[in-house]
């Protein structure tokens, strides 16, 4: 009789730590990258690039890729049914494990593109929901998964030693959130949100360990703010010119 298959050695030499993210990459069986996330009661095993499970849904690399493919065939008015739904809300979840491995491992620009792939998603599910409720269920969601981008991408700044972009990155962001809280009514609880104060958290953190003053948007926003307009159009050259040399 053989031996049952378990997890065990797995498991003892890997014990599940709560208070971290156990992230390990490891090269499977024909050589690929993948990426391992212990969890309490056993492994996630996340492929690196297209969907984390590895499934083409429908042939496509995703399902938000199928679902656009839906959406040219089907037409722009067409609603998701109960099982188009589940498979979104199963992608999401998904794309979360995969984003927060990404972050352990500081692979800040794939934590960013996952966190992009999420946000798409959400606004394909907007655009075809079947209610209001389940709408609502996933756009909650929406600032965190903005917050893990914007962090993703300004630090993804810092790895190639740009912390003047880094921490213009997390001035737009905010500004992307305001909006968003604005769309919601909800202004008034935006300067206390937690994700909001992380942000700003970290982009003073980065200001002073940098040595960073404030960056030429910033001093652009103050130049028309007290109307010193010659001012202000000079830094808008300056500004220009640095993004133009970014481009190239």
């Amino acid at each position: 009789m053989s031996s049952p298959e378990h997890l065990d050695d797995l498991f003892e030499n890997w014990p599940y730590d709560p208070e971290t993210v156990s992230v390990r990459p490891v090269t499977g069986g024909d050589g690929r990258e993948i990426l391992q996330m212990r969890i309490e009661m056993g492994v996630l095993q996340l492929e690196t690039t297209a969907r984390p499970d590895g499934a083409k849904p429908g042939g496509a690399e995703t399902y938000l890729d199928h679902l656009l493919e839906l959406e040219s065939s089907e037409g722009a008015d067409y609603e998701m049914d109960e099982e188009q739904c589940g498979e979104c809300d199963r992608e999401f979840v998904m794309f979360y494990h995969r984003r927060v491995c990404w972050l352990a491992l500081e692979e800040y620009g794939r934590a960013a593109q996952d966190a992009r792939h999420t946000l798409r998603l959400m606004d394909a599910c907007k655009r075809h929901s079947p209610d209001e409720d389940w709408t609502l269920s996933h756009e909650q969601y929406r600032p965190f998964v903005m917050y893990h981008c914007i962090q993703a991408d300004a630090l993804s700044h810092l790895g190639d030693e740009e912390p003047n972009e880094a921490i213009q990155t997390i001035n737009s962001g905010l500004d992307r959130l305001k909006n968003l809280y604005s769309e919601y009514g909800l202004e008034s609880e935006f300067d206390e949100d937690e994700l909001v104060l992380r942000l700003v958290e970290l982009r003073e953190s980065l200001r002073s360990e940098f040595a960073v003053g404030r960056t030429l948007q910033e001093r652009l926003e103050d130049a028309i703010a007290s109307e010193r307009y010659e001012d202000a159009a000079r830094l808008r050259d300056e500004l220009a010119n640095r993004q133009r040399g970014h481009r190239r």
